[in-house]
């Protein structure tokens, strides 16, 4: 039963997670200005897979459990879903509900001057087949990228 458990879980396809900001990824976050995070709602959702031997085939079914967030500045966030990809009928101002982040540093000057960002989501796969059922926790995929974060200097003239 082993080899068939094995081979179901081989053939799932899970999918790696795609980073999103807000502000967007590719625009500098700032500091003291709620960041907002998630993962493509397309790498987040049930995978399927079987395999056959001798006769007995096993239904693999991976769900994502969580995803936690590497910041680079040695914060870290545990979501458990997605994260809720930001839009107008939110106000910037307020953190994300469910997935975010707020930078109290500017990232550095050196180390081409962004933050190393990442996520990893973590997968448990239920299976089933001949008669027993059984789960594999803990499959993980990663992603990663830079995050500019700066501040905001504001000048108080008459």
């Amino acid at each position: 039963m082993e080899v068939v458990v094995q081979r179901a879980v081989k053939q799932l396809k899970l999918p790696k997670p795609v980073i999103r900001t807000s502000p967007p990824e590719d625009l500098v976050q700032v500091v003291h200005v709620p960041t907002w995070m998630w993962v493509e709602q397309s790498a987040w959702g049930p995978v399927v897979a079987s395999a056959s031997v001798e006769g007995v085939t096993v239904t693999a079914t991976a769900r994502p459990r969580n995803a936690v967030w590497s910041m680079g500045d040695g914060g870290q966030v545990t979501c458990l879903g997605p994260g809720t990809p930001f839009s107008d009928v939110y106000d910037p101002k307020e953190p994300s509900p469910d997935c975010g982040y707020t930078y109290q540093r500017a990232s550095p000057s050196t180390s081409g001057g962004a933050y190393s960002v990442s996520v990893q989501v973590t997968w448990d796969v239920e299976w089933n087949g001949g008669g027993k059922r059984g789960v594999v926790p803990g499959l993980e995929m990663t992603a990663q990228r830079q995050l500019v974060v700066g501040e905001v200097q504001a000048v108080v003239t008459r």
